[in-house]
């Protein structure tokens, strides 16, 4: 029998011992209670500046809510990985099967999923003070540059007219309304119809000028739409 097969045993028990006794770590209801009520105020700040600085098409409730869920989630989920290193190990593994196929429609919303991802994280490991703080900073560079005001509003100025000689007039006519003028797309159809997509920018706000270019001779319909660069609104 080998001298050193007993010591390498011994040594391998104590080893096992030593994981398993620091691999759990126990936490009390007043921890567990803290830390998720401070993961849902600030997931409720989180809601707060969504939907104060929203500026896209179509406001979702649901998603702005789902981010003090998703803080909240993340917050125990952290917490239960770092209490115990052999859930965690296991938790890498079911993570990393899940997918998300639900479409981001605005950049910003990324944003806002990460930041209740990384407020869940930082509250979780028991880091209260940079989740308030990073928070009220993350919160105010947002809610400063969307509250900018934009100086110039763009337009999207769709016309259909009968004839080429429709189409010069009404180009000539809308000169005289808008600062700016860039024809985006001109669509000829079989009937000879012609629809001119335009982009303008306009010196006032009185939009009456369109039913004045409705009038002219050869135009069949004109449609005047605020344009944000992505989506009309």
């Amino acid at each position: 029998m080998n001298p050193n097969q007993g010591n390498t045993f011994n040594f391998t028990d104590i080893f096992k011992n030593n994981f398993l006794e620091q691999a759990v770590t126990n936490f009390s209801l007043v921890d567990v209670a803290l830390t998720l009520l401070v993961s849902f105020l600030l997931g409720v700040f989180i809601y707060a500046i969504y939907k104060k600085t929203f500026n896209g098409v179509m406001y979702s409730k649901n998603f702005n809510i789902s981010l003090v869920a998703m803080s909240m989630i993340t917050t125990l989920i952290i917490m239960g990985v770092t209490s115990n290193i052999v859930l965690s190990l296991g938790m890498v593994g079911a993570l990393s099967i899940v997918r998300f196929r639900t479409a981001v429609k605005d950049p910003i919303d990324i944003v806002y999923l990460f930041w209740a991802i990384a407020a869940g994280i930082v509250t979780g490991a028991g880091q209260y003070l940079l989740g308030i703080t990073g928070s009220l900073v993350l919160g105010l560079m947002l809610f400063m540059f969307a509250k900018q005001t934009v100086r110039e509003i763009p337009y999207m100025f769709v016309v259909n007219c009968s004839n080429s000689t429709a189409e010069k007039l009404i180009l000539e006519r809308l000169k005289a309304y808008v600062k700016r003028m860039n024809i985006k797309s001109k669509a000829v159809r079989a009937g000879q119809d012609i629809e001119l997509t335009v982009e303008v920018r306009l010196k006032s706000e009185d939009t009456d000028f369109v039913n004045q270019l409705c009038t002219i001779e050869g135009v069949n319909d004109i449609v005047l739409v605020s344009y944000n660069g992505e989506l009309a609104i």
